[in-house]
């Protein structure tokens, strides 16, 4: 059971990816608007959230995200030597994931991608949307609303793809797996890191928000 839900996390994630480059690939195959190229990138990536948490929930709980994994560690919903295999098979799916959405697409297998995506904003940006989505995984779970998961974790995605500055990675594997497509999709390695911890400053503000609405939610 260990391995299945192992490979449920690696698959999911380069699932997600296949369709975070290869759309982004496509909409650029088909269109120069750049509102449109977002609009199918947003409409592939929700999409595949649907799908993907709707079947690999019930396997591995469909983390498919470095920093859910580390917010279930922190509260002991999974243990550390889970967590660890969990987080590997995340990133190693992602950057599966993006080799594959490559290939199809007739590009090299990898190519550093030269999109930079640099500022203060798009910092704050990646700590909201990373804070927000941990705060819907663990309120969800929390109300023991667990089975909404699929309809209310992309419904966030797809308003953070609108409404941030960030394109709204908050994925440290997402992250990382960009970095190999010179796509539309695609991020610079100098800018991945800066994305990443900002990941990671959304991770505790997400948990503690949620911890409060929780509390609150209790009292009354």
């Amino acid at each position: 059971m260990k391995l299945q839900k192992i490979f449920a996390e690696f698959l999911g994630t380069a699932l997600l990816l296949t369709s975070v480059i290869g759309s982004g690939i496509m909409a650029t195959n088909l269109t120069d608007d750049v509102g449109i190229q977002l609009t199918i990138n947003a409409i592939s990536i929700v999409s595949m959230l649907v799908i993907i948490i709707t079947l690999f929930g019930p396997i591995s709980g469909a983390h498919f995200n470095p920093v859910v994994t580390l917010g279930e560690l922190f509260k002991n919903r999974i243990d550390s030597k889970n967590a660890i295999a969990f987080i590997a098979a995340q990133f190693l799916g992602g950057f599966t994931g993006t080799v594959f959405a490559n290939i199809i697409f007739n590009k090299p297998a990898i190519f550093q991608s030269q999109h930079e995506r640099t500022g203060t904003n798009l910092f704050i940006s990646e700590i909201f949307a990373t804070a927000g989505l941990i705060m819907i995984v663990h309120l969800l779970t929390d109300q023991k609303r667990g089975h909404l998961a699929p309809i209310i974790i992309p419904a966030w995605i797809t308003t953070a793809f609108y409404a941030t500055s960030s394109f709204v990675f908050a994925n440290p594997a997402v992250t990382f797996a960009r970095i190999w497509s010179d796509s539309f999709a695609g991020i610079t390695l100098n800018s991945a890191w800066i994305y990443m911890i900002a990941q990671l400053i959304g991770l505790p503000i997400g948990l503690i928000v949620a911890r409060l609405l929780f509390v609150k939610s209790r009292s009354n």
